[in-house]
């Protein structure tokens, strides 16, 4: 399990790693994100930011679809501390794996706005 803030951050940027084959990299209020390419503004898929406490995970697309949300287990949907951000101070493989599978279901939603 991921407890240091320096490997929590590592395993999402793993986690996000996956979508790099069809996102592009960009920045949204000095964090790192993945949007579709030419989108502009908050139209990114997810941005990831450390902060003294956490590593906060930027996903704005999980508010326009709830649905997707809803099916995640209550120990993922705890981590969510606002309408976008996700915090995590920790990350094993089952969150890990919960989270990967939301973000496929959002990815799905997300691409079909694109295409």
């Amino acid at each position: 399990m991921a407890t240091d803030l320096d490997d929590v951050e590592a395993r999402l940027r793993r986690v996000l790693d996956r979508y790099r084959t069809e996102l592009v990299d960009g920045t949204i209020y000095g964090a790192a994100s993945l949007g579709w390419p030419g989108a502009k503004g908050h139209d990114y898929f997810a941005a990831l930011k450390r902060a003294s406490r956490h590593v906060g995970l930027y996903l704005v697309v999980a508010d326009r679809w709830p649905e997707d949300v809803a099916l995640a287990s209550p120990e993922l949907r705890a981590c969510r501390t606002g309408r976008a951000t996700w915090s995590f101070t920790s990350l094993d493989d089952e969150l890990a794996a919960e989270l990967e599978a939301l973000l496929d279901r959002l990815l799905v939603r997300y691409r079909a706005e694109h295409a």
